[in-house]
């Protein structure tokens, strides 16, 4: 499998260059979708609101959905794609032209991962961990993903009396080395998430999920890995998703900033959500659609060019509808981002002695269907 090339993301410009690249570099979202939300969910407070659909079911929806831009699925191993029903997504990919772009290891729902999957006390069930993440990156292999994607969600503790947390790190990371090295070449990207379902998750936030990227890079010894490496290309980048962010109080531009800012922002997973409270995955831009417009500004800051991906969990409407509106909702934001005034901007906040409130004038003319009944806004002193 190929890997994309994420250096361009890390370029550091001048305020003049600045202004050149985001006048010439534009947003044009390709979009991916986790089959996971294309079948009605529940949760410990409700039951599922509509028939269970199979996998087949689900990718029947997601290929009507392709003329609309749905280009891409990912999907969790074993329990949505595996080694026996591979043949039912080949054919998708044959019929509808969507690509499987990531499969990500199922390390947090069954039993056997109660007490933790890679960081795991219990030897035998971290193994177990280990040999799952290692044939969810060979299926990766053999559908050439762009990357997998590693959410720890079970990995975490509530009670954190006594824990040798360093070890506890440091078994996940380990792991995480080992199935690499074992199966190389498969870019990881790395979800952080604070809480839920443990009380902490490790690696929860965006700067301990970068500490993480660098720990386990220094590991991998894998002549194929190292190779990669020492070509200046990464092999564990992150998957930040909005939702997770925000549980976590982060500023959603600043934080997605730190990938970028190393060339690691392999993915970006996209709802929207409210400070802290649980994880509501609902669509893009319904909540704070100010902040998506800041982080699109940081991606076209640093040339994102990956894949959208749509992560969310439409309880009271069809699947079709949510995602339509996820797609309009992000194509709506690239627009309104790629249209403003960069040279102003980037001129405002790098001399902000005069520009005093010039931002947030130019931003609330900018949003509001009728600029004209506003006062003018005084022209910048340059």
């Amino acid at each position: 499998m190929s890997l994309t090339d994420l250096k361009p993301q890390a370029v550091r410009r001048s305020p003049e260059d600045l202004v050149e690249h985001m006048k010439s570099f534009k947003l044009t979202p390709k979009f991916s979708a986790g089959v996971w939300f294309f079948t009605p969910g529940g949760n410990r407070f409700h039951v599922p609101y509509g028939k269970e659909r199979t996998i087949a079911e689900r990718l029947e929806i997601a290929a009507n959905l392709a003329d609309y831009g749905l280009k891409g699925m990912e999907a969790h191993y074993p329990n949505e794609v595996n080694e026996d029903n591979l043949h039912i997504w080949q054919k998708f990919e044959k019929d509808s032209g969507i690509k499987l772009i990531a499969i990500c290891p199922l390390l947090f729902r069954d039993q056997t991962f109660e007490f933790g999957s890679l960081s795991s006390p219990i030897k035998e069930k971290r193994k177990e961990a280990i040999e799952l993440f290692k044939r969810a990156l060979q299926l990766n292999k053999v559908m050439k993903t762009d990357f997998a994607i590693c959410w720890p969600g079970i990995d975490g503790y509530e009670n954190g009396f006594g824990i040798d947390f360093a070890a506890m790190r440091a078994r996940f990371v380990e792991g995480m080395a080992e199935a690499m090295d074992a199966v190389p070449g498969v870019r990881v990207a790395f979800e952080p998430k604070p809480y839920e379902p443990r009380g902490h998750i490790l690696f929860g936030n965006t700067a301990e999920g970068m500490i993480m990227c660098h720990q386990v890079q220094d590991l991998l010894r894998n002549p194929v890995n190292r190779k990669i490496l020492d070509g200046g290309d990464i092999m564990v980048g992150l998957n930040p998703e909005i939702g997770h962010v925000l549980m976590a109080y982060e500023d959603l531009p600043y934080a997605y900033s730190w990938p970028l800012s190393e060339g690691r922002l392999v993915h970006v997973h996209l709802n929207s959500q409210p400070l802290g409270n649980y994880d509501q995955d609902l669509n893009v831009g319904a909540i704070s659609p100010e902040l998506l417009d800041g982080m699109m500004y940081v991606l076209k800051m640093h040339s994102y060019q990956s894949w959208f991906g749509i992560d969310i969990n439409p309880v009271r409407m069809p699947v079709e509808t949510a995602v339509k509106i996820n797609i309009d909702a992000v194509k709506a934001s690239c627009d309104r981002v790629n249209d403003l005034d960069h040279e102003s901007i980037i001129y405002a906040a790098n001399n902000p002695e005069k520009a005093r409130g010039w931002i947030e004038a130019y931003l609330l003319r900018a949003r509001t269907p009728h600029p004209e009944k506003l006062p003018p806004l005084p022209p910048l002193k340059k």
